[in-house]
């Protein structure tokens, strides 16, 4: 077992104090959007191992190389190679994300192939495949978290702009009512995206403001103008601010998780919540953001399809663990729930990151009884070799793992 050393990272929309309340520290001032545990070369884990400066912590991706059978367990490495395939974040968002979605693994590797063969640097701006990796990912609430995930059924979308009143949306609330579900997702999104930038500022200005208008009355649409009127504010002019029109206004309470799969366009907005996903950098964004939309390549990506925004829940088997259920082998996300004196067996043979987000866990070694000790917001690395028990004293315990 090892204490894991994470890296806080520091991007504009992060909150200034939700990660510092998990951790127990000061606000330092400066947003702290995510915290990371893992071995992604971006900033991996530290751990205590000896070896090397910096008091004998090694980044855990230099140990996982070091023996990947050892740390990751023989059947992750047949699947995945040498390499933890996931990431395990705790995620604070003050303000809200860009809208984006995420490629499968057809469309990475195509991608990937196709930008290298142009010879588009890695660290580009305008690069839209850092790998050839898909990159789904699991977002489970810490507190209450608002989000957009998904396109609304084309019926309903209309019927908010027609509650908006905004002469500009008219003909996207036409199409939406004209054309078959995908036709008619597919050639709004492609028209909110592609119009006259100037026109488009003046559309989402007098969206905006017709959403501050329902925001305030009681309606069906009074949630989720909220959150597009809050948008604009963070976003003004953005064409992203349309497209979150299309999307699902999502509120998770804690505990309960959203599962964004290939293609499903989506935004966090606001609220803490741990994140996993499978260990990749790619993604096409949609809008609310300076950096680089390539609209003709997130139109050949997005699934223009209507999904209700899908609440998970956590399943409990026999030994109290509560599985947050997803498609994916890269990543397994689960929860404890430890009264005092109230045990769990982990068993070896696949890598393991635990992340206590209340009270105190113990974490012992089956064989040789060696503790460890995590209080709220700290984690820990078990390696596939090792089995361990976790007691704890009133702790929740999140535990992060592969599906193999």
């Amino acid at each position: 077992m090892d204490r894991l050393v994470n890296t806080v990272r520091p991007y504009a929309w992060g909150s200034t104090t939700a990660i510092p309340a998990l951790l127990g520290t000061a606000p330092t001032g400066e947003p702290q959007a995510e915290l990371w545990m893992g071995a992604h070369p971006g900033a991996p884990s530290r751990v205590d191992r000896g070896g090397g400066g910096g008091g004998g912590l090694r980044p855990l991706s230099d140990v996982i190389a070091a023996d990947p059978e050892g740390e990751l367990g023989a059947r992750a490495v047949r699947r995945f190679g040498p390499r933890l395939p996931f990431l395990f974040k705790v995620l604070a968002a003050g303000s809200p994300l860009s809208l984006q979605v995420h490629p499968g693994l057809a469309e990475a590797a195509a991608g990937h192939a196709e930008e290298e063969a142009r010879g588009v640097p890695l660290d580009a701006p305008h690069r839209n495949y850092k790998d050839t990796d898909h990159k789904p990912e699991l977002l489970c609430a810490l507190t209450p978290f608002e989000g957009l995930c998904g396109f609304r059924a084309p019926a309903e979308t209309a019927g908010l702009l027609a509650a908006l009143d905004v002469d500009s949306l008219k003909p996207y609330a036409d199409l939406l009512h004209a054309r078959p579900e995908e036709d008619a997702l597919r050639e709004v999104l492609t028209a909110v995206l592609t119009a006259d930038h100037g026109e488009m500022a003046r559309t989402v200005t007098e969206a905006a403001a017709a959403a501050e208008r329902l925001s305030a009355q009681d309606g069906p649409y009074r949630d989720a103008c909220t959150a597009y009127a809050s948008l604009a504010r963070h976003y003004p002019g953005d064409p992203g601010v349309i497209a979150a029109m299309l999307l699902n206004h999502v509120r998770l309470q804690p505990g309960e998780a959203l599962y964004l799969g290939a293609g499903v366009p989506h935004a966090y907005l606001d609220g803490l919540g741990v994140e996993i996903m499978a260990n990749s950098d790619n993604v096409l964004r949609c809008g609310l953001t300076p950096k680089h939309v390539d609209v003709p390549e997130l139109l050949r990506v997005v699934r223009f399809e209507s999904t209700p925004a899908a609440v998970l829940r956590p399943e409990a088997d026999a030994g109290g663990e509560e599985v947050y259920g997803t498609p994916v082998e890269e990543f397994r996300l689960s929860r404890f729930d430890l009264a005092p004196g109230a045990t769990a067996t982990l068993p070896a043979g696949t890598p393991q990151i635990l992340l206590c987000t209340s009270g105190t866990a113990v974490l012992r070694t089956a064989d040789d009884g060696q503790e460890l000790r995590l209080r709220q917001g700290e984690s820990a690395f078990v390696r596939a070799a090792e089995s361990v028990v976790l007691a704890g004293d009133d702790a929740r315990v999140f535990r992060a793992t592969v599906a193999v």
